[in-house]
């Protein structure tokens, strides 16, 4: 992974954010919920109290990987790093981009009390995934939403 350079997300990764997470979309046969802009993506990043941050994962001048996040507060520990979205694009996945982009996340992490995400529970390859860091996926939460 020497060649791997991951880095914080920039205005100028706006555009390969978007493209990961309108992948990310078909992956999960939900693009037709995709309604964010790239506009929408970079204002509410670098706006003086940013919605989310992201990091990625650069190999040879080319982004293959991001990483979603941002900082929820839990009434019980205070505040946690939330993954939102850990994306490698298709043609990267398998090389242990994730995996280093992860261990990037968990660094990041200490400086909370927790780190959490939301995993669909058909996703075994992400599910498996998460294990190998020894992760814990809960069982007995429902997502609700108001649309």
């Amino acid at each position: 992974m020497k060649n791997l350079k991951i880095r914080k997300g920039e205005k100028k990764d706006i555009t390969s954010l978007f493209k990961l997470i309108k992948e990310l979309a078909i992956y999960e046969k939900s693009e037709h919920k995709l309604i964010i802009s790239q506009d929408s993506l970079l204002n509410d990043c670098f706006k003086e109290k940013p919605s989310y941050n992201f990091i990625v994962g650069e190999f040879n001048n080319e982004i293959v990987g991001i990483a979603m996040y941002y900082i929820r507060y839990s009434s019980w520990k205070g505040e946690i790093l939330y993954l939102e979205d850990l994306i490698v694009t298709e043609k990267h996945r398998g090389k242990g981009f994730g995996s280093e982009i992860f261990k990037n996340l968990i660094i990041i992490s200490k400086e909370y009390n927790g780190f959490c995400w939301q995993v669909l529970d058909w996703n075994k390859d992400a599910i498996n995934f998460y294990k190998k860091f020894g992760s814990n996926c809960e069982k007995g939460w429902l997502n609700c939403s108001i649309n």
